[in-house]
């Protein structure tokens, strides 16, 4: 459903740190399926999930992302209601993302499941 939350992310100063508080509020179980990269997910329900990762310069979280059926044209909308939109990025064998600022200055990212999106080739 297009605008439903599926993702978010909490960028963290400590990551170790943040597992744990979240782990013991919520009873959260993170894994770490990204081996090039500290990037530890948790499944919050069916549809919805998360991750802790390491915070990149001044990046404040969370961070959400909402569904989409048709990416560029959720970018395309998000840039006529007067927002800003990245250019979509892949995320190999899942799907593609863009990072997008509202009116207001929140962020947040649209993103559209696509398994079939390749891996990087190398240069």
């Amino acid at each position: 459903m297009p605008g439903k939350l599926v993702h978010f992310e909490l960028p963290a100063a400590d990551s170790a740190r943040a597992k744990a508080f979240w782990s013991g509020v919520f009873g959260w179980s993170f894994t770490d399926p990204m081996p090039d990269f500290e990037y530890s997910m948790v499944q919050t329900s069916d549809e919805q999930g998360g991750a802790v990762y390491p915070r990149q310069g001044e990046e404040r979280g969370p961070i959400v992302y909402f569904d989409s059926d048709d990416i560029e044209a959720s970018l395309e909308k998000v840039r006529a209601n007067g927002g800003r939109a990245d250019e979509k990025q892949p995320i190999p064998g899942v799907g593609w993302f863009a990072r997008c600022t509202d009116t207001e200055g929140n962020d947040f990212s649209i993103y559209q499941r696509d398994e079939s999106v390749p891996a990087a080739q190398p240069e």
